[in-house]
């Protein structure tokens, strides 16, 4: 990403923080498990979506896994 807004932390027990670059259209998820992924493609619609869902981790298997294309990221 080149213009990064930073993660900030959410409150969910699957998903750490999440980030989201509204020019190019990037989300990054970070879990708990430390694993950091980009999704490409997903509209600032979704983004406010998933920030406002009671559940992020069921918002985000529902609608963002396995919907956009993603790229694991490394945490350097």
């Amino acid at each position: 990403m080149t213009k990064r807004r930073g993660r900030r932390p959410v409150s969910s027990s699957v998903i750490r923080a999440v980030g989201y670059d509204p020019d190019r259209r990037v989300l990054e998820v970070e879990f708990h498990s430390g694993n950091l992924y980009a999704y490409d493609g997903v509209a600032p619609e979704v983004f406010e979506q998933f920030l406002r869902a009671p559940s992020l981790g069921r918002y985000f298997n529902r609608w963002i896994a396995d919907r956009y294309p993603f790229a694991r990221l490394d945490q350097s």
